[in-house]
């Protein structure tokens, strides 16, 4: 019987988050788990601002990194990222919840494209845009 693509999702995100000690200290909660998308959400933390009391950049890029993991492989074939950029548009302040929200655009067998949005959980104003491009192997995530 093949699972609910859903059901699936859900599954992959719990399998990858016991061994993913990064997403586990960036204290990442599910907010929506699909096939192809998903919505991850985090509080900042004093430990993540730079210097000039804002999130840290590579921070930001590694929150928008995990959802585009989670919705990558949601599918349920190992998923590895081979590109990755982000625009940052507004600095996250430290007590600030932010949601990436993943969305899948393009799915091949080999590859697939992702954007996603961080926002604020608050308002959703949009502070960061990443668009990656995974390699999807043929190892099954579960």
């Amino acid at each position: 019987m093949t699972p609910n693509p859903n059901e699936q999702a859900t599954a992959v995100y719990h399998k990858m988050m016991e061994k993913d000690y990064c997403s586990q200290w960036l204290g990442i909660e599910p907010v929506l788990l699909e096939e192809g998308h998903c919505k991850i959400k985090m509080t900042i933390r004093k430990e993540m601002l730079n210097g000039h009391g804002i999130l840290h950049g590579g921070i930001a890029f590694t929150f928008a990194d995990s959802a585009f993991a989670f919705a990558s492989n949601s599918y349920g074939r190992v998923a590895v990222s081979i590109n990755g950029s982000m625009t940052y548009s507004k600095a996250a302040q430290e007590g600030e919840e932010l949601i990436a929200e993943a969305v899948a655009l393009n799915v091949t067998h080999k590859t697939a494209d992702f954007d996603v949005n961080v926002m604020s959980a608050a308002t959703e104003e949009i502070y960061y845009r990443f668009r990656g491009t995974v390699y999807r192997s043929s190892r099954n995530v579960l």
